[in-house]
């Protein structure tokens, strides 16, 4: 199979689409999450929110806040909070270098997409730096012109 693509039951079960309107991306992690049983089920049916979802770095680990996952319909019992706190599995080093780059003020780390690999549940993180009004502005105004670039072509053919 030719790297890069996706494996046979690799999907995305979630994006961030804000993410990328609100932050330009520094640079981008895999990184495991501990659930429970319930909450993995309810992300394999697609039941989670990532829109106001960051990451920070407390006492060498790594944790998600606000991410919502919604309760899992056929489950009776221990319940965990939707929108309770997680912790984000990663490399050591991962961590040491994810701290070192949010030490300056504006940098954070936001969730771009959790998807299946090989069966496991991994989120995508990036480290970012927020957008002015302008830059938002400019990202808009671009994407449109190339909007516009695609139709001129498509019309010429």
């Amino acid at each position: 199979m030719a790297k890069g693509t996706p494996k046979h039951g690799d999907r995305d079960l979630a994006t961030n689409r804000a993410a990328a309107h609100e932050y330009f991306f520094l640079a981008r992690l895999e990184a495991g999450i501990a659930l429970t049983g319930s909450e993995v089920k309810s992300i394999r049916e697609g039941r989670i929110q990532l829109k106001e979802a960051y990451a920070s770095v407390r006492n060498g680990e790594v944790f998600l806040h606000g991410a919502h996952i919604s309760p899992y319909g056929a489950a009776t019992h221990d319940l965990p909070d939707p929108v309770r706190t997680r912790k984000l599995l990663l490399h050591a080093r991962e961590i040491r270098k994810l701290a070192k780059e949010t030490e300056p003020t504006g940098i954070t780390i936001v969730p771009t997409r959790v998807y299946l690999k090989d069966g496991r549940i991994k989120v995508e993180i990036a480290v970012a730096r927020g957008k002015r009004v302008h830059d938002k502005r400019d990202t808009l105004q671009a994407r449109e012109a190339e909007r516009e670039i695609d139709r001129a072509a498509r019309r010429r053919r």
